[in-house]
Formats: C-alpha cells, sequence, structure tokens
C-alpha cells in the first residue's frame, strides 16, 4: 500500500488542543492514585474487538509525545492501512503509569475514529473497483477534524474532494440562484476572478442544466440527488467533453448500481460522517 503522511507540523496544534480539553487543570484522578507510587511502570497491549482497518497509528504515537517526550514506549504490531482482526494485538504501550493513563482516552478516540473511517471507506471501495470509478469525500466533516478524515480515506482507500474552499471552484444552487439562476453568468463570473489553475465544477440537477454547463466547458459537472436513469442519459450528453461527478443520497447499498451509469466520481460524506467507530482497548498486562 502506498505511504501517505501526517506531519508533525500539521497535527501537532490539534493534538495540543486537544490535550488542553481534557486536563487543562490535570488529570485530578491519576495525579491523586499515582502520587504515592513512586512513578509505577505500566504495560498493556492496544487490542481490537472488530474486524477493520488499522488508521492513525503515528497520531496515537504523537499524543504520548507531546503529553510527555520519552516516557510511554509504544510498538505497533501493524501499519496503517493493514487489515487488522478482533482479538489482535495491535501494540504494546509500556512507561510511566500517570502518563499512558492519561493520554489513554485521548489517543483511543483518535485511532478508533480514524480506523472507522478507513474501515467504512473500504467495504465501499470494494463495491465499486472494478468499475474505475472513484468514490470521494465531502466537506460535510467534523470541524477541525479535516486533516485527520481526509486521511483516513486515504487510508482506506478511496480518493479526495477539495481540501477547502480555495481548491476549485464550486457553482453550487444557491450560487447559481444569485446571479437569477444562470449557469452561463455564473461561470462568466468566476473566470474573471480565478487563477487559470483552478478548476470549475457545477452542480447540476436536471439535464437541462447540465447541457447548458457543458456549453460553458465546465470541467466538472456534478449529477446531484439524480436517479439512475438521468445519470446513465447525463453521462451520455457528456461523453467524456467533463468529469462526471454523482452526488446525494449515495449509500453502501447502492453505490454499486450509480457505478454502473458510467460517472467518473462518486462523492459522498457517508464515508466521514456514517462510519462507525472501530472498537480498540487497552489491555492491562498482569504480571
Amino acid at each position: 500500500m502506498k505511504q501517505y503522511w501526517l506531519n508533525n507540523f500539521a497535527i501537532d496544534d490539534f493534538i495540543v488542543s486537544a490535550l488542553k480539553e481534557d486536563m487543562y487543570f490535570g488529570d485530578i484522578t491519576t495525579d491523586s492514585v499515582c502520587c504515592s507510587l513512586n512513578n509505577p511502570i505500566f504495560e498493556l497491549y492496544l487490542t481490537t474487538r472488530n474486524d477493520g482497518v488499522l488508521c492513525g497509528k503515528d497520531v496515537f504515537k504523537r499524543v504520548f509525545q507531546l503529553l510527555c517526550e520519552n516516557k510511554v514506549n509504544i510498538e505497533f504490531y501493524f501499519n496503517d492501512g493493514d487489515e487488522i482482526k478482533k482479538g489482535d494485538k495491535i501494540a504494546k504501550i509500556n512507561g510511566e503509569a500517570r502518563y499512558i493513563l492519561t493520554g489513554e482516552r485521548l489517543a483511543l478516540n483518535f485511532v478508533q475514529k480514524m480506523s472507522g473511517i478507513a474501515t467504512y471507506t473500504r467495504k465501499f471501495q470494494s463495491k465499486i473497483e472494478k468499475y474505475g470509478v472513484r468514490i470521494v469525500d465531502t466537506r460535510k466533516n467534523t470541524p477541525n477534524f479535516r486533516l485527520f478524515e481526509k486521511y483516513s480515506v486515504k487510508v482506506g482507500g478511496n480518493y479526495l474532494h477539495r481540501f477547502n474552499l480555495s481548491d476549485c471552484v464550486m457553482l453550487k444552487d444557491n450560487h447559481i440562484a444569485l446571479l437569477g439562476g444562470s449557469i452561463t453568468n455564473a461561470v462568466n463570473e468566476v473566470r474573471k476572478n480565478i487563477s487559470h489553475a483552478h478548476k470549475i465544477e457545477v452542480e447540476c440537477d436536471t439535464k437541462e442544466q447540465v447541457i447548458e454547463a457543458l456549453a460553458n466547458n465546465v470541467d466538472i459537472i456534478m449529477l446531484d440527488n439524480m436517479t439512475i436513469d438521468e445519470m446513465r442519459e447525463c453521462v451520455r450528453i457528456v461523453n467524456k467533453q467533463a468529469i462526471v461527478e454523482a452526488s446525494g443520497c449515495v449509500t453502501i447499498d447502492n453505490v454499486e448500481e450509480i457505478a454502473k451509469t458510467g460517472v467518473d466520481v462518486i462523492s459522498t460524506s457517508a464515508i466521514v460522517m456514517k462510519a462507525p467507530t472501530l472498537d480498540l482497548a487497552f489491555d492491562y498486562i498482569k504480571k
């Protein structure tokens, strides 16, 4: 599997903010329990209670690095993107108990959520692999968690839509409504202002809008909430003159039927927003 990276300079602010939220005034439980035990050493396994795809290994480690530098050691037995089975020991954690107990929940929150997205994303991908269609995420995601969610989508085997509003022009129904409902007017206005490097995507609800968008030589035509038959007809009309993206009401149950219409891309928030958290746990190693 191709390796993707989450650089420390990009993620550290998010992790530090989460640590502050969780323990701005310390960890009164752990501090109280450990204060008289003279720095006890703790040893645990990170295990999984479900089958899934591991994601978030380096984020998990980074939580403890930022919390206590080198006072907790973590050895992973799997890499991001690896399939894990119920009962697997994923990693061994040992070090000073006060830091392990304080960072435990936050580290788990990251790796459970990210692994859940990677797992659910891979299920979508397996449904449409043979059709040569790309499934991509959307901007319907968790505020301030986008970087981690997009990484998880990549690890799961899918592709990415815009990272943010400055990546690509996307003329949606309300933008077009501001220009009197005219796609032509909307496209002309954005072309006056954007860089030559930016692509233009237009959201279309009808066949007529698709024809108008195509006449304006846009790069991407989004078929929004269309029926399977409508999508198939629009793909025929576009005839490879633009990238065709299907969006709206995409589920694990209908994604294969959408892929069969001949669209190039299927965008869905489901791979992130409806992904169940993968159930992982810290299991104490008894001496």
